[in-house]
């Protein structure tokens, strides 16, 4: 059966999804990098442009921008090891009341289920035996995790600083191959490339400032002290994928123990900052973004889980500015009216 002009068209668009998927699943690791230092340079571009308009070399300029970005980024790091040593300092009172905690539930399974103490104490240790297995192994991923994330802190600065300086080099290579396009319709996409990732950092800001708010109400309705100050931590370390909130958490749940010196309230700290973070990851962050950079909010969501399929939590991240690219190029091109329409948040 021979088939049809629009079977074959979608077809090769089927082939050609799954060829460049491919390529960006098994090409991560140059990939990652490369696409952070791209919107780093995005995102710092006006930034060396108005210090090279104020007598600034442009490495100068890129230097002094890189600079202020590392200044930024080393008070998170600092944010986030102050939050561990928080923690480390009340771990004794902590270490107290988990002890008596767990004589407490020895006891009651004791007297409740007649549950020796040595054979308790037998159970816990096959636990701990087994999970021995277990720990060395998510270890040994945090460490290659680790190494990971160092080379990329080395490589991502370097790429930024190199597509800086070489801006107008790569500019003439996009010329050259699109020379169909013209070089003042490349210059409008770019530009506008450049905007759309200033609107999803602008979009990312209003998610921490609402996902702040959020932690710092619910906190101060459970009457957590310092309710403001968690709340917010909480919010900016989010940045960090999974380990971010986890020690954002850690003072707030001890203060909630040492406080009111029950379960349920550090129990309630865990509720709400888990609640807050599925309303973040699956409402906030599609809504806020998407509505920044004019895409429907489905598609948002759709390429966030595409991101984290290929790319892990760095694909999360990167995919939502690189639809805003695909959206723009879309409208700007006939053949592409479809696609446009699929990403368009416009109402009819």
């Amino acid at each position: 059966m021979k088939l049809t002009l629009p079977q074959n068209r979608h077809l090769i668009l089927l082939q050609y999804v799954l060829f460049i998927s491919f390529i960006l699943y098994f090409g991560s690791t140059l990939f990652i990098p490369l696409s952070f230092a791209i919107l780093i340079s995005c995102v710092l571009y006006p930034v060396c442009l108005w210090l090279e308009h104020h007598k600034f070399g442009r490495m100068g300029a890129i230097v002094i921008s890189i600079s202020i970005l590392t200044v930024l980024f080393g008070l998170l790091f600092y944010l986030l090891i102050n939050q561990l040593l928080s923690f480390f300092q009340e771990w004794p009172e902590l270490k107290l009341k988990v002890s008596g905690a767990a004589d407490e539930i020895s006891l009651w399974l004791s007297g409740n289920f007649n549950i020796d103490r040595e054979k308790q104490l037998q159970w816990l240790d096959k636990i701990v035996n087994e999970s021995g297995t277990g720990a060395m192994s998510m270890l040994s991923k945090t460490i290659s995790a680790s190494a990971v994330g160092a080379v990329l802190l080395i490589l991502i600065p370097i790429y930024s600083v190199l597509i800086l300086y070489y801006r107008h080099k790569w500019m003439e290579v996009l010329y050259r191959i699109f020379p169909n396009e013209g070089r003042t319709r490349i210059i409008e996409i770019v530009k506008l490339s450049i905007q759309s990732y200033h609107n999803f950092i602008k979009g990312m800001l209003v998610v921490y400032l609402i996902v702040g708010i959020l932690n710092s109400t619910g906190l101060f309705l459970l009457g957590i002290p310092h309710a403001i100050l968690f709340g917010f931590i909480a919010s900016v370390l989010t940045f960090i994928p999974y380990v971010g909130i986890l020690v954002a958490s850690l003072l707030p749940i001890s203060m909630a123990w040492i406080t009111y010196n029950s379960v349920w309230y550090p129990i309630g700290v865990i509720g709400i900052f888990s609640f807050v973070q599925y309303l973040e990851a699956n409402i906030i962050f599609p809504l806020a973004v998407s509505s920044r950079l004019k895409i429907n909010a489905l598609v948002t969501i759709m390429s966030i889980f595409a991101g984290a399929i290929l790319w892990g939590v760095s694909g999360m991240i990167l995919f939502i500015p690189f639809l805003g690219i695909l959206k723009l190029v879309a409208d700007r091109t006939a053949s592409l009216k479809t696609l446009s329409i699929i990403l368009s948040d416009e109402k009819e």
